[in-house]
């Protein structure tokens, strides 16, 4: 357990040299290639207005979202009543899909107990 304390004690000793040598290089090429994306000034009120419109933004395309969810299930209705008429691609692909929901499904309670299968930890 020591030898791995300090493992990463000479890897974040690592990273913040790095970051001292190069994190101000990158910073300033990163603020200049994103020019166009920064406000004026840049004070805690600009930030907090901003904040505000992106939460009003949000809140106002709700309906369109809503819209669209309901148009999916109505094509999703459709397909399962002509699901006799299906090409075998389609049901394939169809059952790929869950498979990929499924899995996904699974690496999250895997993560959500701590990377463990049982979620007990040895």
């Amino acid at each position: 357990m020591a030898s791995k304390l300090r493992l990463l004690q000479s890897k974040a000793c690592q990273a913040k040299q790095f970051l001292s040598n190069h994190g101000d290089v990158y910073y300033k090429q990163m603020i200049e290639q994103n020019k166009e994306f920064i406000q004026e000034p840049p004070t805690v009120e600009t930030c907090s207005r901003l904040s505000k419109q992106l939460f009003y933004t949000r809140l106002a395309s709700l309906p369109g979202r809503r819209e669209a969810l309901w148009k999916e299930v109505e094509q999703v209705k459709q397909v399962w009543k002509n699901r006799k008429e299906m090409k075998v691609e389609e049901v394939g692909v169809a059952a790929l899909f869950g498979l990929e929901c499924f899995a996904w499904f699974c690496a999250g309670e895997i993560i959500g107990r701590g990377f463990t299968i049982t979620g007990y930890k040895v």
